[in-house]
C-alpha cells in the first residue's frame, strides 16, 4: 500500500470547502471561516487504514491557476466539492472540474475522485439522482457522499472514502459500464486460486479456504461461516461449489459481489498479500527481496525449499509417473507470467524415454538455476507463492548461501551441495557427448537432439561416499585467448581431447599451462572417443607423458558410444575431487590405470572381503557359543587373523603387479 494519502478538496466558491476541513479537524462548526485551510496532516495511529493523510484546501481567490494546477498532479485523491441547495455548483462539476482534471492527469493513471454534496442540512431533498448520470458517466468517479459541515453529518466518511479511494480503487478491478472485473484482476486472481489450490483438484476445499483465509486475513472462518460463504456462490450460480468446494468461477464471482458492495478492500488486501501493487503487477520488492551474497560464496536451495519443489511437482504430476509430460508442466507455469523453461532445459537435465523431465532432473534444474542466477530463483519461487504456502517473510528464506572457498580450503572440509566443473577442449573433441552421458544418454540418443535445442549446461546426482550430491558441467567455448574469470572459476576442471584426432590434444595442453597450472583447481584429462582407433597427437609430450610431468591423474579413457547408457564412474570422480581439492588423490601404485589407487582402499578391495567371508564361516562352522563371543580373547583372535589375511592380500597385489 502506499506509505501516505493526498487529498485535495476543489469546487467552486463557498461550497464549503475549508468548512469541511476545520469541521474533522476540531469536531465542531467554526465561527469564522478563513479563505483558505493549511494543508493538514492527520498522523497514521488516528486513521481507519493506518495510513498518514495529508488535507489540502484550494480557494480561488488566494491561489492562481498554475498553484491549481501544481496540487492536481501532486494529489492522490481529489474531493469535487458542491452545493446540494446551488444548481450551478452542480452544474460546474461536469462542465468545469471534471474536464479541467483529466486535462491535467494522463489517460492511463486518472486519479480518482469523490463527489461531496455538501449543507445537506439547508434541504430536505437528496442531490442523488442528478450525480447517479454523472458518476455512471465517468468511470473515475469512486463514490458520492452528502454531508453537513455545520452538523458534522458524514465529514469523517467523506475523508475515509477518499482514503479508501486511494489505498483500495475500484478502478484496476471492476468495469461499472460491463459490470463485471477486469482482465487483469481475474488473472491475478486466478494466480492466487492455483496458489492456493494446494492439491490441484481444480477446488478450493474447507481445509484450503481455511488456510487462505488465514494466510489473508489472520483468522480462520468458523465453519458455519464456510456454509455460508458457500451457499451464497450456491444461490448465484450453479458451477461455483463442486463437491462441497469453491471451484475458480465460485472464487471469482465472490470477489465481484464483493466489490459490487463497496467491500473491494477485502479483494485488495487478498491481492497485496500475494504480492500486487495498485496496477495489478506483482511489486519487485515481493519478486526480488534483498538477498546478500559475499564474494566467493555460492547459493543452494535448503532443505524446506526442496520440499516445497516437491510438493509442488507432487501437486502437477497428475498421472504418477514421476515425470512432468508437456502439459503437466504447463499447468505448473500457468501461475508465472511467461514459459521460465526453454526447450535446452530437456537436454539440461534427466528425462524419461519419451523426452519428459524427470522428478530428478526438474530438482536439478531448480538447483541450476540457484546456483547461476539465484535472482532470477527468487523471481519464480514468488510466482509459486513460496513465502505465502511456507509462510516465510519472503522467498529469500529458500535459500543457503555458502561460505568462502578459501575457507573450505583452509579446513579441508565442505558443507557444500552443489560442485561446478567446466569442461573445455577444442570443437569436435566430444565435449558435448561428455556432458549428455552425465544424463544416461549414448551416442544413439544424443544424435536426436536438435541443433537448436542444444544446452551448455548438464547436472545431475551423483554419490561420494554415500553423500548425494549435485555435479554442474559447463561446455566452455574454445576461445583460447578469450577465456573469462567466469570461464575459469569452477571447482575442477575437465580438459577433453578426441583420442583419434592428432591435433586435439595441443588445446588441453596449452590450456593447463596457461590457467591451471600454478591454480588450484584439480584438473582431469579426458580421452573421448576411446572406442576409435588412437591416433598420435601432435604435441611435443604424449597425454600420459605430460599428465605425469605436470602430476596429474592418467588420462581417462571415455566413451558414449555404448548400447546401454554410459558410465557414471568419471563423474563421481570429479565430484570427489571438487569436494576434495586439498587430498592427493593420485596413483600410489605407478599402475597407470586407475585414477584412485587400489591401495587407498585397500580396506574395501575384493581380497579383504574375500577374507572376512572366510572367517566368518570359520566361526559359524565352529559353533561358537555365547559365552566364546563375549570372550575378548576370541575377539583378539580373530582381529589378529583379519589382518594377517590383510597384508597377506596386500603383498599377494604387489606380486602380480610385478608381473604385469
Amino acid at each position: 500500500m502506499r506509505k501516505d494519502v493526498r487529498i485535495l478538496l476543489v469546487g467552486e466558491p463557498k461550497v464549503g470547502k475549508t468548512s469541511l476541513i476545520m469541521s474533522l479537524v476540531s469536531e465542531e462548526f467554526p465561527d469564522e471561516v478563513p479563505l483558505r485551510a493549511e494543508e493538514i496532516t492527520i498522523p497514521a495511529d488516528v486513521t481507519p487504514e493506518r495510513v498518514p493523510t495529508h488535507i489540502v484546501d484550494y480557494s480561488e481567490a488566494e491561489q492562481s491557476d498554475e498553484q491549481l494546477y501544481q496540487e492536481i498532479s501532486k494529489a492522490n485523491v481529489i474531493c469535487i466539492v458542491y452545493s446540494v441547495n446551488n444548481k450551478k455548483s452542480i452544474e460546474k462539476v461536469t462542465s468545469h472540474w471534471i474536464p479541467l482534471i483529466n486535462e491535467r492527469t494522463d489517460k492511463d493513471s486518472r486519479v480518482p475522485l469523490i463527489l461531496v454534496g455538501n449543507k445537506s442540512d439547508l434541504v430536505e431533498h437528496s442531490s442523488m439522482e442528478t450525480i447517479l448520470p454523472i458518476m455512471n458517466q465517468y468511470s473515475e468517479i469512486e463514490t458520492c457522499v452528502e454531508c453537513s459541515a455545520k452538523n458534522l453529518k458524514n465529514i469523517s466518511e467523506l475523508f475515509y472514502y477518499a482514503q479508501k479511494a486511494v489505498l483500495h480503487p475500484t478502478g484496476p478491478l471492476y468495469s461499472p459500464e460491463e459490470k463485471e472485473m477486469k482482465p487483469s484482476c481475474i488473472k491475478a486472481l486466478t494466480r492466487i486460486f492455483k496458489i492456493s489450490d494446494l492439491d490441484n483438484d481444480g477446488i478450493l476445499n474447507d481445509n484450503e479456504l481455511n488456510f487462505f483465509q488465514r494466510t489473508c486475513f489472520n483468522i480462520p472462518l468458523a465453519p458455519q461461516a464456510l456454509e455460508d460463504v458457500k451457499n451464497v456462490v450456491r444461490k448465484n450460480m450453479s458451477d461455483g461449489v463442486k463437491d462441497n468446494g469453491l471451484t475458480l468461477k465460485g472464487f471469482l464471482f465472490l470477489h465481484t459481489l464483493f466489490i459490487q458492495r463497496g467491500r473491494h478492500e477485502t479483494t485488495w488486501t487478498v491481492l497485496r498479500r500475494f504480492g500486487y501493487d495498485d496496477d495489478l503487477e506483482l511489486t519487485q520488492e515481493y519478486l526480488f527481496p534483498l538477498l546478500k551474497i559475499p564474494p566467493d560464496c555460492t547459493t543452494e536451495l535448503n532443505h524446506n525449499a526442496y520440499l516445497f519443489l516437491q510438493s509442488v511437482f507432487d501437486k502437477h504430476d497428475n498421472d504418477r509417473d514421476c515425470a512432468l509430460s508437456p502439459d503437466e508442466l504447463k499447468d505448473l507455469f500457468k501461475v508465472f507470467p511467461y514459459m521460465p523453461w526453454g526447450p535446452d532445459v530437456n537436454n539440461t537435465v534427466c528425462t524419461n524415454e519419451q523426452g519428459w523431465i524427470t522428478y530428478q532432473g526438474y530438482l536439478s534444474q531448480w538447483t541450476l538455476t540457484t546456483y547461476l542466477d539465484v535472482q532470477r530463483c527468487l523471481e519464480y519461487l514468488g510466482y509459486l507463492g513460496y513465502s505465502i504456502i511456507q509462510e516465510q517473510e519472503s522467498q529469500a528464506a529458500a535459500f543457503t548461501i555458502t561460505r568462502n572457498k578459501r575457507i573450505d580450503l583452509q579446513k579441508k572440509q565442505t558443507q557444500r551441495s552443489v560442485f561446478r566443473c567446466n569442461v573445455l577442449g577444442v570443437r569436435g573433441s566430444g565435449k558435448s557427448g561428455f556432458l549428455q552421458a552425465f544424463l544416461g544418454r549414448n551416442l544413439a540418443r544424443q544424435k536426436r537432439i536438435r541443433e537448436d535445442r542444444k544446452s551448455y549446461y548438464a547436472i545431475s546426482t551423483t554419490y561420494v561416499y554415500g553423500q548425494e550430491k549435485y555435479l554442474l558441467l559447463h561446455e566452455v567455448l574454445p576461445d583460447f585467448e578469450f577465456l573469462s574469470e567466469a570461464d575459469l572459476a569452477c571447482d575442477v576442471v575437465c580438459l577433453v581431447y578426441d583420442i583419434s584426432n592428432p591435433g586435439s590434444f595441443e588445446y588441453c595442453a596449452k590450456v593447463y599451462k596457461k590457467h591451471f597450472l600454478d591454480s588450484k583447481t584439480p584438473c582431469v584429462i579426458i580421452a573421448a572417443k576411446s572406442d576409435l582407433h588412437e591416433a598420435r597427437q601432435y604435441y611435443s609430450l604424449s597425454p600420459l607423458d605430460f599428465c605425469r610431468k605436470h602430476k596429474l591423474h592418467p588420462p581417462q579413457l571415455f566413451t558414449c558410444n555404448t548400447d546401454e547408457a554410459p558410465s557414471k564412474d568419471i563423474y563421481t570422480k570429479l565430484t570427489t575431487m571438487a569436494m576434495y581439492p586439498h587430498a592427493k588423490l593420485r596413483c600410489m601404485c605407478s599402475c597407470n590405470r586407475c585414477t584412485y589407487c587400489i591401495c587407498h582402499n585397500l580396506l574395501n578391495s575384493e581380497l579383504v572381503r574375500s577374507v572376512k567371508a572366510k572367517l566368518y564361516s570359520a566361526v559359524l562352522n565352529r559353533h561358537v557359543t555365547q559365552a566364546d563371543l563375549k570372550n575378548s580373547t576370541f575377539w583378539l583372535r580373530a582381529s589378529v587373523g583379519a589382518t594377517v589375511f590383510a597384508v597377506l592380500g596386500f603383498a599377494m597385489y604387489k606380486a602380480l603387479l610385478k608381473q604385469r
